[in-house]
């Protein structure tokens, strides 16, 4: 379970990925805003491209997320549920969090507090078939 650099290092930080249990584990190390959520996006893109269908973006090293990157993750996620895919988020920071409330997507995404918990159970497409409804 390698690290895959698949951005970076650039001015604002970079992207890797690997894969756990079925599951492409995407980390931004760096704040997600608008000079460095094009990066990350552009990041997933090229997996989607590879074949990747099964995401969790971990957010948990990440010291800051605005709209900008708020909007990001809400763009590649309807990229990914075209393609039946599936996402969830690895993140325990409440300012993270906190952003997704004020945009009133808190409740339409599966939120883990670490990578582990997140990808404890497989993957399945399911998960976005009613993005962006309400999580039950």
């Amino acid at each position: 379970m390698t690290d895959q650099s698949l951005a970076g290092p650039y001015e604002y930080g970079s992207v890797a990925h690997h894969v756990t249990n079925g599951w492409t584990v995407v980390g931004a190390s760096g704040e997600i805003d608008i000079a460095f959520a094009p990066v990350v996006r552009a990041a997933v893109v090229r997996l989607l491209d590879e074949g990747h269908l099964h995401f969790v973006l971990d957010l948990c090293g990440t010291p800051f997320l605005d709209s900008a990157g708020l909007g990001m993750i809400v763009a590649v996620t309807k990229r990914i549920q075209a393609r039946h895919g599936s996402l969830r988020i690895a993140c325990d920071d409440e300012r993270l969090l906190r952003v997704f409330t004020l945009g009133g997507l808190r409740p339409v995404y599966s939120f883990h507090d670490t990578v582990d918990q997140a990808v404890a159970h497989p993957a399945g497409a399911e998960e976005l078939a009613d993005w962006p409804h309400l999580r039950h």
